[in-house]
């Protein structure tokens, strides 16, 4: 049976968004820190992670001696009724979310630089391979990621949500652009203070944001006592996964609650919030989606919508869905919506499916939309009146609220039994004294129905909605490459030493060709041999000795301060293993976080 290409499976509007992985912009530098991490993240976390996320690794088809391919890994995760898309960096946080409502992972290509090996900002294919991928194959927690999805797409984005995400992403793209200066770094960590200030109230999109922080980001499982590490954020982070079973860090209960607590994306976690298993997310993820404009409707759901300022969808009972920024909400006596007031770009649509004819270019001036039950007609709406009772109000059509429809009828809309939109010439639109709509605006359309079920995030039908408007603000940017003149004829170092492991079939190239649950092993086993010709026992040559000889002797001359190639070579047992240690001492002296990542790295070889 032949597997559908990823794109169509993904809606057009969204295929902007993907990206295309190149490998050959990988540099041995980067195989080199993916390998280092895969390497110390098999040791540490065979004890410290969910047992699902070290058979993942295997099941998910990551290699632990390169950095992946996504389509390689797109194949595997359709085993799992997943697929996996490349990205590139930070896309918007809800395009993110609906891939993930239709089952797709986005895997972000770009891979983080050396120097930000143990922690990055910016979503890299380390986070996403080895992080997220994995855990996918428990099918309890895939089922969670999924209805998480699907809940995030119908959540309500604030203005204020996309000024803060504009700017870290501007903030992560300056840190980790080599040519960035400090002065531009401190004017884009100065736009997100600045954003984060003017944030005045907690949205729904911000709510849910916290609950995937503090699960599929940053989530424990187990008891409180002993937990085990299953968020990506986590298994991504050599420091913080390292650091954050300590005492120092608080263990909190997971419950739905977890919204209540913020968090800051450039700083370690003081507290983390431990669920018993996969089950109570789904749980304490329903109560959340319980609260939401999505399943509640009415004035409290446009009132949400309003304050958002941004793309939403109300629908009507008769099922008519109207999107647009909602700018005005009027209420009758009762305090029931009665008139709703879109400025700018609307659209009309059922089912997801914009209506022909009053797409967003049509209401590009913005629509009002009268909401209730017409008077003399026993609780009914204008949305379940046959033709003939409508041609006896000879377009008239007075509501109980006290808004008032007059105008010409040349046209009724119906779906499915009910009339949806009620076409009107001449129209005047009035409500207590005032004029909603004037005969001089052209065609007033008249929605149908009496109140309003739902308000969800985002336009009805998305696709129209956005070619209509310009679509998303942000397109996607290129793959980069770690590659730098400053860095070049290292990285033909680590390509040798690469070359030399591949070709002579030696004890560390063989770690590749296993599980990494049994690479681990191997790795351990060869180093508790002694150091004088176990290169050669392991199939290493006299030569592939004499030239690491000769890298070494580079190293020493002109990359006194690198570690990690310094770390590989140890691998091969060489007899001047020495000489590296004593080096690599040294060079832990320079801070903590490198003394750490070389302590970790010798206890791994």
């Amino acid at each position: 049976m032949r597997r559908p290409k990823i794109k169509e499976k993904v809606p057009e509007y969204l295929h902007d968004f993907i990206a295309t992985q190149d490998g050959s912009l990988y540099t041995a530098i980067d195989h080199a820190s993916w390998r280092y991490i895969l390497k110390v993240s098999r040791s540490f976390f065979a004890k410290h992670a969910h047992q699902k996320y070290l058979d993942g690794l295997q099941e998910t088809g990551i290699n632990p001696e390169r950095i992946p391919l996504v389509s390689e890994m797109d194949e595997r995760l359709q085993d799992f009724g997943w697929r996996a898309v490349p990205v590139v960096g930070f896309i918007p946080t809800e395009v993110f979310m609906e891939f993930l409502s239709l089952g797709v992972l986005p895997i972000a290509c770009d891979m983080r630089k050396l120097e930000h090996l143990a922690y990055t900002p910016a979503p890299d294919i380390v986070h996403e391979a080895a992080g997220h991928a994995p855990i996918i194959a428990d099918p309890e927690y895939a089922d969670y990621l999924f209805q998480y999805g699907e809940i995030a797409r119908k959540v309500i984005f604030s203005k204020q949500d996309m000024d803060v995400y504009e700017a870290v992403r501007e903030l992560s793209d300056t840190k980790e652009d080599p040519k960035s200066t400090q002065a531009q770094i401190d004017e884009a960590q100065a736009k997100l203070d600045r954003a984060n200030a003017a944030v005045d109230f907690v949205s729904e999109a911000a709510q849910l944001a916290r609950m995937g922080w503090w699960t599929i980001e940053y989530g424990l499982v187990g008891s409180l006592e002993k937990p085990k590490i299953y968020g990506a954020g986590l298994l991504s982070s050599l420091s913080e996964s390292y650091h954050c079973l300590s005492p120092q860090v608080k263990k909190i209960p997971f419950s739905v609650d977890c919204v209540k607590t913020s968090y800051d994306i450039t700083k370690p976690q003081p507290q983390l919030f431990v669920t018993p298993d996969f089950q109570t997310l789904g749980q304490a993820l329903e109560l959340l989606a319980a609260t939401m404009a999505y399943r509640r409707g009415g004035l409290e759901g446009l009132e949400r919508a309003r304050k958002a300022q941004t793309t939403t969808t109300a629908v009507l009972d008769s099922g008519l869905q109207m999107s647009g920024r909602l700018d005005e909400i009027l209420t009758d006596g009762e305090g029931d919506p009665c008139y709703l007031r879109y400025a700018g770009p609307c659209q009309l649509a059922l089912a997801e499916q914009e209506l022909v004819g009053h797409g967003a270019e049509y209401h590009a001036q913005g629509y009002g939309a009268p909401v209730g039950r017409l008077k003399g007609f026993q609780g009914r709406s204008a949305a379940e009146l046959s033709r003939d009772e409508i041609s006896k109000l000879k377009g008239r059509f007075e509501f109980e609220s006290g808004v008032l429809v007059e105008g010409t009828v040349t046209d009724i809309l119906e779906r499915a039994g009910k009339n949806l939109v009620v076409t009107l010439n001449s129209c005047k639109v009035t409500y207590k004294g005032r004029v909603l709509f004037d005969p001089a605006w052209g065609t007033f359309d008249m929605s149908c129905g009496s109140k309003v079920i739902s308000v969800f995030g985002g336009a009805a039908d998305r696709g129209k909605y956005l070619k209509a408007v310009g679509g998303h603000r942000q397109k996607p940017a290129l793959q980069k490459t770690n590659l730098t003149e400053e860095n070049r004829e290292l990285n033909v170092l680590y390509q040798r030493v690469r070359e030399i492991r591949e070709k002579d079939g030696s004890g560390a190239s063989a770690v590749g060709k296993m599980s990494s649950v049994d690479a681990a092993g191997a790795v351990a086993k060869s180093s508790s041999a002694g150091t004088g010709a176990v290169g050669r026992s392991c199939g290493l040559s006299a030569a592939g000795l004499d030239e690491l000889r000769r890298i070494h002797d580079e190293l020493e001359k002109k990359y006194p301060q690198d570690w990690l190639l310094r770390l590989e070579l140890l691998e091969f047992k060489v007899e001047f293993a020495d000489q590296i240690k004593a080096r690599l001492a040294a060079i832990s002296k320079r801070d903590q976080d490198t003394a750490e990542m070389i302590a970790r790295g010798l206890a791994a070889v």
